[in-house]
């Protein structure tokens, strides 16, 4: 965890004019991937079924001979470590919270997608994948989608078999609603609790395991390293939080399910504790870090209202059903938003998006915010913000009904800002929320690192350069529902008769070390500046460079910006107290020295991307009417990058061809 200095001629400090040379300073260029070609002769929807044929089986009495680690406890996590404990391996899982139900999978509150066309408004698992493919800008892989699309037939019926309480019909079927970038109705809910609905679920099956004994469950146990031996995963190091301790826990295979790393802004719509550690020290020993820049805005998230303010809250995406857009057409109109009338109000998703309104994609609606905020049109105290309006969908079917579907989220924005979103509109505002980056995994969800598969948002998979509304939920539950307990027995297979690593071999013994002399090197700076400082400056820095829009000059300016700011860090750091015992100062400074690392990545990755897709917006590169403008004769790829000893980048490219939906410039009028 000590910082590793840059190869770099670049001299802190110095303009940077010329980005073609400080990527060249940054990065080199190393082979394809191979990637998951789809033949045009050759049914999509069957690709996921045919794969699943191939994988080789481990026998039931066979099962119990083999170990593997699944860290984290949220919808991936649980899932995998719960299916994998059921049939009958020896699962050791951790989560840094006191309680899987913790888990920040909770927050995801508007529904999950399913492809179950129980609805006339012609969807179907076909119109699915276009869906999310187009909405992913053509930056995902086509086979993840239909994978995506397939499993979540059945994901419903499993996570209601298990618990969940899904909203029903008058006549007895699950209801549906719809989210940004789709025309029909395909996601499921559970009021405005779906996210906490589908973990207690989950939790409860993977306690399920714990009791009969299959699984061993180690909270307030936090990963900080990797242990690769004979070029595999075999284990990983943690630290105790409670008392400090560190240890080594070794197995045939390690499964990461550790969710995003959108905090990297410390203003965020995620759970403070939520990080990039774990898969950041996976990427450290040798994982490649798929499109590192590639984050959502959420166009709903709740404004910042106080620069000591330390996160952002988020509305669900589902008030868009229901919910109207809109900004004062005069600029700085400083009345309240009830005594504007209908003339003077700019409903502006609706008059430039007509066909979808405000049911745009999360990226497109975030960038039309951003631009009436610049424009002087925001509202709120600041003028950071823009008005979701309930009073047309209220005096349309009533207030009970809107109470009905978001009557909780409704209490929420009310605890949180003390209005009333009954009788005056919401305020909004596009937040730092999900990560589509992630560390990259084949089609069996395994790694660069053989034997270290990796799941949910964790992972790079599905969702390209935009995630649609309600796919999160959906991709966690089939990474660990559905696809994890068949890829890593395949992985196993190949294993049987092997014994776990030892732990006095010297590849345990030398991560364990390595492990110590990071904790103890953040405690010996001895600086005046705790880690939430620098993590704070860290966060405006990525907004202002590189948040919903970037450009080549900026980014380059970021980078120079958050090596100064890392520099800072490794001189100036406080920690107070021990290393052995309860100390969450050791906590947060680990995390934060993750950050800097992972912040300048993401903007090399920025910089490196000269074109602009989905989320990744660079303003060089923009049609007349203002939307991104892809480059599919150059940037058709996913990077991947791979972190070299002298800590410069070699990017990686997998090819990525599209069969069943055919390239296309989105279009959502």
């Amino acid at each position: 965890m000590t910082p590793v200095p840059h190869a770099t001629s670049t001299a802190p400090g110095t303009a940077i004019a010329d980005t073609a040379a400080l990527l060249d300073d940054l990065r080199a260029i190393g082979e394809d991937l191979p990637g998951f070609d789809l033949p045009a002769d050759r049914d999509p929807a069957k690709v996921w079924s045919e794969r699943k044929l191939d994988y080789r089986l481990v026998s039931p009495l066979n099962r119990r001979k083999f170990t593997v680690i699944v860290v984290g406890t949220g919808l991936a996590g649980a899932g995998c470590a719960a299916a994998l404990g059921e049939l009958g391996y020896r699962v050791e899982a951790f989560t840094f919270h006191d309680a899987p139900r913790r888990a920040h999978s909770v927050a995801a509150q508007g529904g999950i997608n399913a492809a179950r066309a129980r609805k006339v408004d012609n969807d179907s698992l076909a119109r699915f994948v276009k869906d999310t493919v187009k909405g992913g800008d053509f930056r995902g892989r086509e086979a993840d989608a239909w994978r995506l699309g397939e499993e979540s037939i059945r994901v419903i019926d499993h996570m209601e078999a298990i618990g969940a309480p899904f909203a029903r019909e008058y006549g007895g079927q699950l209801a549906t609603r719809s989210f940004g970038g789709v025309q029909v109705s395909r996601t499921y809910y559970t009021r405005g609790q779906t996210g906490q609905q589908l973990q207690v679920a989950a939790s409860q099956a993977l306690l399920r395991q714990v009791a009969a004994g299959t699984v061993t469950l180690h909270t307030r146990s936090e990963m900080l390293d990797l242990i690769v031996s004979d070029g595999r995963a075999q284990g990983i190091v943690v630290r105790d939080l409670l008392t400090g301790r560190i240890r080594p826990v070794t197995a045939h295979a390690v499964v990461l399910a550790t969710g995003g790393y959108g905090n990297v802004y410390f203003k965020s719509t995620l759970a403070k504790n939520s990080n990039v550690t774990a898969a950041f020290r996976a990427h450290r020993r040798g994982a490649h870090f798929a499109n590192p820049c590639l984050i959502q805005f959420h166009p709903t998230a709740l404004p910042v209202s106080s620069p000591w303010q330390s996160k952002t809250i988020l509305m669900s995406e589902s008030l868009r059903n229901d919910g109207r857009i809109w900004v004062p057409v005069e600029p700085g109109d400083p009345r309240p938003a009830n005594d504007i009338p209908e003339a003077e109000r700019d409903y502006y998703l609706e008059r430039r998006y007509p066909a979808f309104g405000n049911l745009t994609p999360r990226d497109v609606a975030s960038r039309a915010a951003r631009d009436e905020i610049v424009a002087g049109r925001g509202v709120g105290p600041l003028k950071n913000s823009v008005y979701l309006d309930f009073a047309d969908a209220i005096a349309r079917v009533g207030k009970k009904v809107i109470t009905e579907r978001y009557g909780n989220l409704f209490e929420m924005y009310t605890d949180a800002t003390g209005e009333d979103p009954y009788t005056e509109p919401m305020r909004i505002a596009p937040g730092a929320h999900f990560a589509m980056g992630g560390l990259w995994s084949d089609y069996d969800l395994m790694t660069s690192i053989p034997g270290l598969f990796v799941g949910g948002e964790a992972g790079w998979g599905y969702h390209g350069a935009n995630r649609l509304g309600a796919n999160s939920l959906l991709s966690a539950c089939v990474d660990g529902w559905f696809t994890l307990p068949f890829s890593v027995p395949n992985h196993l297979a190949t294993l049987l008769g092997s014994d776990r690593l030892a732990l006095d071999d010297p590849a345990v013994t030398e991560a364990v070390r390595r492990t110590e002399d990071g904790v103890r090197a953040l405690l010996e700076i001895g600086g005046s500046q705790g880690p939430d400082r620098f993590h704070r400056r860290l966060g405006e820095l990525l907004y202002d460079k590189c948040g919903v829009s970037r450009s080549g000059p900026e980014l380059a300016a970021g980078i120079e910006q958050v090596r100064a700011i890392r520099e800072e860090f490794w001189s100036d750091l406080r920690v107070e107290g021990r290393p052995d015992g309860f100390n969450q100062e050791i906590e947060r400074a680990g995390r934060v020295a993750d950050y800097l690392d992972m912040a300048e990545l993401m903007c090399l990755d920025a910089l490196d991307r000269d074109e602009s897709c989905g989320a990744h917006f660079r303003t060089e590169h923009q049609t007349p009417q203002g939307e991104a403008q892809r480059d599919d004769v150059h940037w058709r790829f996913a990077s991947a990058w791979e972190r070299m000893a002298d800590g410069r980048y070699r990017r990686h490219q997998e090819p990525l061809n599209f069969v069943s939906v055919p390239l296309q410039t989105r279009d959502y009028r």
